[in-house]
């Protein structure tokens, strides 16, 4: 039996296009070698590699046309979101252009948003998920991209002002009040969130809190200042990390002393968002609180719908 010709180095780790493979002696009759798979049309890779994500956004690459540049998901994928499933990648040209590849969706604009010769930029793909995803979940990416420096609000509202044609712009200018480059997780942007559109009154984001003598004693994720009470989410790496913990003990022991409450909030309790909503407003109450009940009506149910109606690919980014 013929030994099978090795593979060069330089692709074994990596995935390749066909014309890299016959620039290193790969022809299409070797490809067809179980040896090797396809990962997407004349892009091919070892059969045992372990593809990346990273590695599978580079793969798309290289069947798509040299001016296509990740957006959407995949583009914040890359500036270090993840948010929802890998597949289908996004890529958008600025041009008509169509072409069908299974895990790939490609979209057309008449003008390409400003990029970096990978992707485009934070403002754009901010505005290409207002066209698709629940409002909730653009307040907590929102948030993310204003205290990781990818976009400030000014930069995002010029970007809406001179791209208000593009889908999504106008969605944007909904979700931009609501945005806070304070909040420090995305689990205290969903809990501000579901508070506020509940209709209690919006907590201070990350805010010091200091006893009678001006001494710090903490801060707070999310604080009731007027009542005296803190919002505080709890991952679990709180529980099973024993100095956290420990130092958790510590700081809350530190807010009572000086008579502030606090509620803890777990991904359990987020999963039940109209539950959690009613305890806050039972502390509240029990501290004074004297404002509207939380209301669930149609304000409370927009946070968690799409801003606008799902749709296939986009015919303009």
């Amino acid at each position: 039996m013929r030994t099978p010709r090795p593979v060069p180095e330089h692709l074994r780790d990596r995935t390749f296009s066909l014309q890299e493979a016959r620039a290193a002696g790969i022809s299409g009759r070797m490809l067809e070698h179980d040896r090797f798979r396809e990962v997407y049309p004349r892009v091919y890779c070892l059969a045992e590699l372990d593809i990346s994500s990273t590695e599978r956004i580079a793969a798309a690459r290289r069947n798509l046309p040299d001016d296509a540049r990740t957006t959407h998901v995949t583009r914040l994928r890359e500036l270090g979101y993840e948010h929802g499933e890998l597949e289908p990648l996004h890529f958008v040209v600025p041009r008509d252009l169509h072409l069908v590849v299974e895990g790939i969706t490609l979209h057309r604009t008449v003008r390409m948003p400003p990029n970096d010769g990978a992707g485009v930029c934070a403002e754009a793909v901010f505005v290409s998920l207002a066209t698709t995803e629940r409002l909730i979940d653009l307040i907590v990416i929102g948030d993310w991209m204003l205290r990781t420096g990818h976009m400030s609000l000014e930069s995002l509202g010029e970007f809406v002002r001179t791209s208000a044609w593009r889908p999504g712009a106008a969605e944007v200018l909904v979700v931009m009040p609501n945005l806070d480059a304070r909040s420090c997780s995305p689990k205290e942007s969903g809990t501000r969130s579901i508070l506020a559109f509940a209709g209690l009154p919006t907590p201070e984001v990350n805010a010091e809190i200091h006893d009678s003598a001006g001494v710090l004693v903490g801060i707070g994720d999310l604080v009731y200042r007027r009542w005296k009470l803190l919002i505080e989410y709890e991952g679990r790496q709180h529980a099973l990390d024993v100095s956290q913990f420990a130092r958790d003990i510590d700081r809350y022991g530190g807010f009572r002393s000086i008579g502030w409450d606090y509620f803890q909030v777990t991904n359990e309790r987020l999963a039940r968002p109209r539950a959690m909503v009613l305890r806050v407003h039972g502390l509240l109450l029990r501290r004074g609180y004297d404002g509207p009940a939380p209301a669930f009506g149609a304000r409370w149910s927009s946070l968690f719908a799409p801003l606008t109606p799902r749709r296939g690919a986009y015919a303009t980014v």
